[in-house]
């Protein structure tokens, strides 16, 4: 089992930065990427950024190309996501995702952190 702990959400001014945090801990060993998806009410849950752990090779959604970066301390097993130029649209409920090897899937999911953008 994996468990992920989010932090770093919060409430801030269009325009401004937040830097998102994810820890896993436990089995560890197996993870093949980490990422970011987010969801507001009443909608689907969104891919917002994905790394795989090995060579670190990134992807984003296109609404925040150039304005988020994803990146991963292996030695600290440890994800986060630098959001800069923020927007009242990237407001949402944001979800730590891992996936282990050999599954096609995000495996396991964090609790989620708030993050509000007010304008």
């Amino acid at each position: 089992q994996v468990q992920l702990v989010e932090s770093g959400g919060g409430l801030v001014q269009a325009g401004g930065s937040l830097r998102l945090s994810c820890a896993a801990s436990g089995r560890t060993f197996s993870t093949n990427a980490m990422g970011w998806f987010r969801q507001t009410p009443g909608k689907e849950r969104e891919f917002v950024a994905a790394i795989t752990w090995s060579f670190g090779r990134t992807s984003y959604v296109d609404s925040v190309k150039g304005r988020f970066t994803i990146s991963r301390d292996k030695a600290k097993n440890t994800a986060y996501l630098q959001m800069n130029s923020l927007k009242p649209e990237d407001t949402a409920v944001y979800y730590c995702v891992l996936q282990t090897i050999g599954t096609m899937k995000y495996d396991y999911w964090g609790q989620g952190t708030q993050v509000t953008v007010s304008s």
